[in-house]
């Protein structure tokens, strides 16, 4: 019987889902977070002091069902760049789509603290696919002049 050494430590990502893991964390950030500024600062004060109700009740439900796609991208970003599960700082992120311009903030932050580094040590992304620099040109046929 062959002796078993430690096992290497499991890659959660592969360079490529990991960029797009975080490029799907940074919408969802941004997008929620406009959209609950809309909701704060004119659908409320709207509701209050005019008696209109449509923002509220369009944007309102618009925030409330991409705050959820907002939870899971940002627990699945979580834990591809390895951020501690039960730790204040992922609760942190989880929670920052309910409070206004914070979700602003704390992507900014995980973007320096978590992300680029966990894209530099994912290393560089395959040679093929979009955005690589390579392209397929299109072979031209015989041409009458």
């Amino acid at each position: 019987m062959e002796k078993v050494g430690p096992v290497p430590p499991r890659t959660l990502r592969s360079p490529e889902t990991l960029r797009t893991v975080t490029l799907a964390y940074r919408v969802m950030a941004y997008v929620t977070g406009v959209v609950l500024i809309v909701l704060c600062f004119v659908g409320i004060p709207l509701q209050v002091w005019a008696d209109n109700l449509v923002i509220v009740k369009y944007v309102g439900t618009l925030h409330g069902f991409l705050y959820i796609v907002y939870i899971l991208v940002a627990f699945a970003m979580t834990r591809a760049v390895r951020m501690p599960v039960a730790s204040p700082r992922t609760v942190l992120v989880l929670l920052a789509g309910t409070i206004p311009i914070l979700t602003f903030v704390v992507e900014r932050w995980v973007n320096r603290s978590y992300i680029r580094p966990a894209l530099a040590a994912a290393g560089p992304a395959s040679p093929s696919g979009p955005g690589t620099g390579t392209t397929r040109t299109a072979q031209a046929g015989p041409t009458s002049h």
